[in-house]
């Protein structure tokens, strides 16, 4: 038995989770908050919170990501061009055993 809720929820490996599986778990398991983590030049991991509130609003941030400014994140990057995104790996989602509130956490790439 695998211990990550969403590959017993989903039976399928995470290399194949979809963002129509996540939206699917989150909306079977209720699921309140989603966060993204990624990490900064510094090793920090940080994090985005999602608070849900719709099923649009799901979609829209697993289909598009999050804007984060950069050049707070890595010294290479100016100011002036400094918009990032992150853009959520599915194959990472993993419900937070720590959380107060169901919380899917999200490893995200730039």
């Amino acid at each position: 038995m695998n211990p990550n809720m969403l590959v017993r929820f989903l039976k399928k490996d995470p290399a194949e989770f979809t963002k129509e599986d996540i939206i699917c778990f989150c909306e079977a398991n209720g699921v309140e908050m989603i966060n993204f983590r990624y990490a900064a030049e510094d090793g920090k991991l940080k994090t985005l919170n999602f608070v849900i509130t719709s099923r649009e609003h799901l979609d829209t941030i697993l289909s598009d990501g999050e804007r984060v400014d950069g050049s707070n994140l890595f010294s290479f990057i100016e100011a002036g061009s400094s918009d990032l995104y992150v853009i959520p790996r599915y194959r990472t989602a993993f419900m937070s055993p720590f959380a107060e509130v169901p919380t899917l956490e999200i490893l995200c790439s730039f």
